[in-house]
């Protein structure tokens, strides 16, 4: 039989290269099917206008419906105008689902060649220039569409668009919006709306300091139609003038609960109070529908028996954030004494202090977690796969299979998990472990002096402190969730120094005594995941050397993201060492965040970091840290791929501003999408740089925030 290099060869298709293997199969060989698989991971771009030109039977593969109709331009950094304006040239008639999310590089004028896609059923353009105007011309050949993401900027003005623009508006059924600046958007227009997904992003003041106010103009064609709808999603920044505006979009569905309505999520940060009309939207949803996913603020939860009148089918997320929802409360009224809840997928329990104590008004924070109380909750939600039990302290007492970690392991399908560092220490003290320092001489006081008391002796990175100890719990737990993907580790007591999305604490609390117990071999038990993806780590004060870093480095191959924040004594960086070893072998890291006070950015630190070939994304948050303004320049000339370097330190403004001018002139042309900002951490002036940075970058890597079970799982694209 002939190989598959003769085959392609004889029809002269084959490259030179492949030609000379015609004793041996090479990637043509492969039946259509497995190239196909192979061809959906290579961006669009260069599918369409690179590889297909290669040889006869790659262009026919490449046109193929299966990799042409859905096309993802998100976060194809690469994607110049011209690629993008080519690309929809040639395929654009064929092309059903468009994604540009965050194409924010993009001029108004390419993001117009959309409307050549004359086939769109779904399109999103959340964070592309986009005007009203520019809408109207979009969607007024879009005939076929049914799914659209759009941000609401200032100067959207509704009047402006077009009959036809609006009327494919009204067969719009799901919609996703981000605001900028109060606004129905297009909501009123979208008269079969199913979805609605909101994000809030208003600011309180102006850029000169204006105040912002959050009412609208009320009027019969701003009020939105929501009689078919089934999800119902808002997430709010923190301000109150955001507050202001959901309360308007809520205040329609409190006239009229749609009878439809199975997923109703409210996000905030802080506190947000109930009002008449909410209220009686509760009331009604508690007569009315039943739902399948839930959240609510903290405040219309605490206190209320709410969750006893709602009705559930099947659910499939539930996010409990910040209630002080207790233990007893949550089996009784949402697991009703352990009541089937295998349709669960996910569950975020983040903040909950009191949801594994048995009564919330008793419990302290050094208190153990009644482990009947999770028993119970993890043989009804058997089938979790995401699964938030951070900022909190879930403390285990004595006893054999009564750890927290002992409990999750038997959640075979976890793919995503956030836990609080001092719930996976040991119950009692190991005697594998020296006694740790107190927690209170490993922080520093405020932005006082850092605390030196005594000198820490520091083991090899490779001696037996960093190997994975088979006995502890938190690597018996590893072991039994082979395929996560996702695991937090943040300490209960942690807070960024760059808070958003939470009320903003900028003083640092001394980690939890129990912290102490988790160090270095419980970071090398990470490495047990070999399918791990996204990995963070914050608030590990008993971290040595850092030696654990490496063993994942090693063995973690798939890592795309990773998160260190505070780890070890905060007046040091310890593991500057071990982080240089670790990096070498993450041949797949994307994104880097470091967020570690003190911390030197220097030519050491940057040449390892250059051998992270794929990275693409790299911010840096260090109070009184320090950076070489040489060793930025040649670590972003040898990695190609950095499109973000976001950099906020204790350096000057002016060094600042120079290197930032210097980046930028340096790599701007050749890297379109190349988003930089190097500005001091604690100058007044950080709120108006934040406020420019895209929002594509600022919600997934410049902010620290816990992500499991964030949202409910397949929101939207």
């Amino acid at each position: 039989m002939a190989s598959s290099g003769e085959d392609t060869s004889n029809d002269g298709d084959a490259p030179p290269a492949a030609a000379s293997m015609a004793d041996g199969a090479h990637l043509l060989g492969f039946s259509d099917e497995i190239l196909l698989h192979i061809l959906s991971h290579i961006p669009s771009t260069d599918l369409v206008l690179n590889v297909r030109r290669t040889c006869r039977k790659l262009a026919v593969l490449c046109l193929d419906k299966s990799l042409i109709h859905t096309v993802l331009l998100q976060k194809d950094y690469e994607a110049s105008e011209d690629k993008v304006k080519q690309l929809v040239r040639e395929i654009g008639r064929e092309i059903q689902q468009l994604n540009m999310a965050g194409c924010y590089w993009l001029s108004g004028s390419t993001i117009e060649h959309v409307a050549r896609c004359r086939g769109l059923v779904k399109v999103n353009l959340s964070g592309c220039r986009l005007t009203s105007l520019r809408l109207s011309k979009m969607l007024s050949v879009l005939q076929h569409l049914r799914s659209l993401a759009i941000d609401v900027s200032p100067g959207f003005d509704a009047s402006q668009l077009s009959g036809e623009c609006k009327a494919t508006l009204s067969r719009v059924r799901e919609l996703k919006q981000t605001l900028y600046t109060p606004s129905y958007g297009v909501v009123p227009c979208c008269t079969s709306l199913e979805k609605l997904l909101l994000y809030f992003e208003i600011l309180d003041r102006t850029r000169e300091g204006a105040i912002l106010s959050g009412q609208l103009m009320v009027g019969q064609s701003n009020v939105p139609h929501y009689q078919n709808l089934r999800v119902f999603y808002a997430r709010l920044a923190p301000g109150y003038i955001n507050q202001e505006v959901v309360r308007l979009y809520l205040a329609v569905l409190s006239d009229r609960t749609p009878e439809n309505l199975h997923a109703f999520l409210i996000s905030v940060p802080g506190s947000f109070a109930e009002s008449g009309a909410t209220k009686n939207l509760l009331d009604s949803m508690a007569r009315n529908v039943v739902l399948d996913a839930l959240q609510l603020p903290k405040s219309w939860l605490n206190g209320s028996s709410l969750l006893q009148h709602m009705r559930f089918n099947n659910p499939f997320y539930f996010s409990f954030s910040r209630c002080t929802l207790s233990g007893g409360h949550l089996i009784q009224r949402v697991v009703n004494g352990g009541k089937d809840l295998r349709s669960l997928a996910s569950l975020n329990l983040s903040g909950c202090v009191h949801c594994l104590s048995p009564d919330s008004l008793l419990r302290k924070a050094e208190d153990d977690i009644d482990s009947g109380i999770l028993e119970t909750l993890v043989a009804a939600c058997c089938n979790l796969r995401h699964l938030n039990l951070s900022a909190a302290h879930h403390h285990s007492s004595e006893g054999p299979g009564r750890h927290l970690c002992q409990l999750l392991a038997r959640l075979r399908h976890l793919r995503s998990l956030s836990l609080p560092v001092c719930s996976v220490a040991d119950s009692a003290p190991r005697a594998d472990r020296a006694p740790a320092q107190p927690a209170m001489h490993a922080v520093p006081r405020g932005f006082g002096k850092k605390v030196r008391i005594g000198v820490q002796s520091c083991p090899s990175p490779f001696s037996s402190q960093a190997v994975p100890q088979p006995s502890s719990v938190f690597w018996s737990l590893l072991k039994n969730v082979p395929f996560l993907e996702r695991l937090e580790l943040i300490g209960s007591n942690f807070s960024s120094a760059m808070p958003r999305n939470e009320p903003a604490i900028r003083n640092s609390l001394p980690p939890c005594s129990r912290a102490q117990n988790v160090g270095d071999s419980e970071v090398a038990a990470i490495g047990q995941l070999a399918f791990l993806r996204h990995l963070t780590l914050a608030q590990l004060p008993s971290i040595l050397t850092g030696s654990g870093l490496v063993s994942i480095g090693l063995q973690c191959q798939q890592l795309q993201s990773l998160s260190l924040a505070n780890l070890g004594m905060m007046g040091k960086v310890v593991y500057m060492s071990a982080l240089s070893d670790m990096l070498k072998h993450c041949k797949q890291l994307k994104d880097l965040r470091l967020e570690q006070p003190y911390f030197s950015a220097n030519a050491q630190f940057f040449q390892a970091l250059s051998q992270c070939s794929a990275l693409q994304r790299l911010c840096l948050v260090s109070r009184s840290g320090t950076l070489q303004p040489e060793a930025v320049l040649a670590f972003m000339a040898r990695c190609l791929h950095v499109v973000v370097c976001h950099m906020f330190t204790g350096e000057s403004l002016t060094t600042c501003k120079s290197l930032q001018q210097s980046l930028l002139r340096s790599f701007q042309a050749e890297r379109p999408a190349l988003n930089v900002v190097i500005f001091p951490l604690l100058h007044e002036g950080l709120t108006d740089v934040i406020r420019d940075v895209p929002m594509v970058h600022l919600d997934e890597i410049t902010l620290f925030k816990s992500r499991v079970a964030e949202e409910p799982p397949n929101l939207w694209w």
